[in-house]
């Protein structure tokens, strides 16, 4: 807590900025145009008159100089096939971990993160899906703090926050916290994902009404390899999607570049 009276004043213009940016991008990014682009982060936002980017033009933990605690977090697009540099990786009580800037606990960054950790303070994140392209969780909150892993926790809905940190979960327990994770971050993040990789098209039909589109993995998430990966990932009318669901149509071999597979009539064994 903080208690001068300073700081206190502080906080309160921190906690008028946070609720400003959230509310912001609440109007912006709505069911039907969830996503939003870098160049609106670091231009768009203004609290009071003043603009106040919502991202580090160079990095991926944002603190701007009024606030007293990091504002935002961001995680960059990563190409198929190729690796993240940061790992933001479930752990043991299922929650998802947010890396430290470099390897130093005392990195301006990193405190400013832990101030937001320690004040329980909400937090953006803001997860990319194409270059440039991002899409925003809020809120979230920090709930741990592992100098010796160089992370946070990270909890992603409100339910999570009774989660104790580094708790080891029974199965029960782990599927409940890893299906909120896989709705507030996973299945949006595919979502968009997947839609970005196939131009908002379906891939049967080419009907291109977002609203009416549906990411549909080939490898269903239940099974070992249904990853949420792009890879995994089909672009489909609701329609079609049904139709592929109920095996009406099926999956062969192709030339596309995107999935190697391409649809067809079903038929047995081919699925």
């Amino acid at each position: 807590m903080i208690h001068d009276g300073s700081s206190l004043i502080e906080n309160e213009l921190d906690l008028q900025i946070r609720r400003a940016a959230m509310a912001w991008l609440d109007q912006r990014c709505t069911d039907n145009n969830p996503l939003i682009r870098r160049d609106e982060l670091l231009n768009d936002f203004y609290f009071e008159g003043t603009r106040l980017p919502l991202v580090d033009p160079n990095r991926g933990i944002r603190k701007p100089r009024s606030m007293v605690a990091a504002l935002s977090i961001l995680t960059t697009y990563t190409p198929p096939g190729r690796r993240s540099p940061y790992e933001d990786a479930p752990a043991k009580d299922g929650l998802l971990r947010y890396k430290y800037r470099g390897e130093d606990p005392q990195q301006p960054d990193n405190i400013a993160l832990r101030r937001a950790y320690q004040w329980k303070l909400p937090l953006i994140w803001f997860y990319g899906v194409a270059t440039g392209i991002y899409l925003p969780r809020n809120p979230v909150w920090l709930v741990g703090d592992e100098p010796q892993h160089l992370q946070f926790a990270v909890a992603l809905d409100q339910a999570q926050l009774f989660i104790p940190h580094n708790a080891e979960l029974d199965t029960d327990q782990r599927r409940y916290v890893e299906r909120l994770t896989r709705k507030r971050l996973h299945q949006p993040v595919f979502r968009e994902r997947v839609l970005q990789a196939y131009e908002k098209s379906c891939a049967m039909c080419h009907l291109r009404h977002v609203q009416l589109l549906d990411a549909a993995h080939i490898l269903r998430d239940s099974h070992p390899q249904g990853i949420p990966a792009v890879s995994n990932g089909l672009a489909l009318c609701k329609i079609h999607h049904a139709a592929y669901d109920k095996n009406v149509l099926g999956l062969r071999p192709a030339g596309d570049e995107r999935t190697q597979l391409e649809l067809a009539p079903f038929t047995p064994g081919l699925a």
